[in-house]
């Protein structure tokens, strides 16, 4: 599952990290992987692209992502999921929640230390590369 800081990176062309970011990325485009995305992350997206960007460009994303990428819808019974996990942040915590409601090995993120209560593993995008690579 690719965290919402991973997409950004690409989307609002973050110098600093959108090499290694766009390369995770990249692979599921390319079905090297299953391209998850957490769907509440989407609304987030939308708001900070209209607002540094333009509403043009927010669609765009939005649209992209949508045509792209598995968009997982949180229920209910995954948030309460959420809550029970021994994790700081609460949008951290869901994300992990839908990771492990869906079966993914991986989030990719580059706040792998906001994931240390996670079920699923958190991978920096650069680790994310060697491992897939190493697999595949």
């Amino acid at each position: 599952m690719y965290d919402l800081n991973i997409l950004l990176d690409v989307l609002q062309n973050r110098q600093a990290f959108y090499q290694h970011s766009a390369a995770a990325l990249g692979m599921a485009l390319k079905g090297q992987c299953s391209g998850l995305f957490p769907g509440h992350a989407l609304t987030t997206i939308h708001y900070l692209l209209t607002r540094y960007a333009d509403r043009d460009a927010a669609n765009q994303a939005v649209d992209f992502i949508l045509d792209h990428l598995q968009v997982c819808d949180a229920d209910h019974q995954l948030f309460k999921q959420a809550r029970s996990y021994p994790m700081k942040d609460f949008e951290d915590a869901v994300v992990a929640s839908l990771a492990s409601h869906n079966g993914c090995q991986w989030i990719v993120t580059r706040n792998i230390r906001d994931f240390a209560a996670s079920p699923v593993d958190a991978l920096l995008p650069e680790e994310f590369l060697g491992r897939m690579c190493a697999d595949g």
